[in-house]
């Protein structure tokens, strides 16, 4: 509970397989899932898990704010009695004066930051992302690596990222698990050491070089 793992591998080896799974959008031949003691299903039915995929898939007619709320209505809860999270959500990624801007007015960056106020407004206790910043350029991959390490931090949720970037699991993750393909499978569990929180003078290091490598 609370630790942020990240899963690599290469394309094709299950990676996005095994995040499908655990959201209950796929069922396993074999074996079970359980978040939380539940069948995934039923744990998203229940608020339990909110994800970030690599497309926000914002809708395009509903503001900033709307596109937050969407997952209570969803769920059947009241927008109204969670108006003070949505505003807490959207000024914790850093969109504030935003709330009424649509996705057409907004950068890729700030369409990921609205996905993942998204993804945290039922207060999950785990937060699912699949390559939620593969479609970004690497500088601005990296602020947003700065800024997921606080916002996963504020909220305490239990975090599994799916990347194909070896830094940013490395950056973000106490734990990096690697995968290989043909048959997919888990190959090496990596602890990674570095305090938090982690600043961007870590990229540079020696220590994170090494266990890049």
């Amino acid at each position: 509970a609370g630790s942020f793992t990240a899963l690599i591998g290469p394309s094709g080896c299950g990676k996005s397989t095994v995040m499908r799974i655990a959201l209950g959008l796929e069922t396993p031949d074999t074996g079970t899932a359980r978040i939380a003691g539940m069948a995934p299903a039923q744990a998203a039915r229940s608020g339990l898990t909110g994800v970030a995929f690599q497309d926000a898939a914002l809708l395009p007619w509903r503001t900033v704010r709307r596109n937050v709320e969407a997952p209570l209505e969803v769920l059947g809860q009241s927008r109204a009695a969670h108006a003070d999270r949505v505003h807490e959500l959207i000024d914790l990624v850093g969109l504030q004066g935003y709330e009424n801007a649509l996705p057409g007015e907004l950068s890729g960056g700030m369409r990921q930051r609205v996905a993942i106020a998204r993804a945290l407004v039922t207060e999950p206790q785990v937060l699912f992302m699949d390559e939620p910043f593969g479609a970004l350029d690497q500088i601005l991959r990296r602020q947003m690596n700065i800024e997921l390490q606080r916002v996963w931090a504020d909220t305490g949720a239990t975090a599994l990222l799916v990347t194909h970037g070896i830094d940013e699991a490395v950056f973000l993750a106490d734990r990096v698990v690697v995968m290989h393909a043909n048959p997919g499978r888990i190959v090496d569990v990596i602890d990674v050491p570095f305090p938090r929180p982690r600043a961007p003078q870590l990229w540079s290091g020696p220590a994170f070089h090494r266990l890049c490598d």
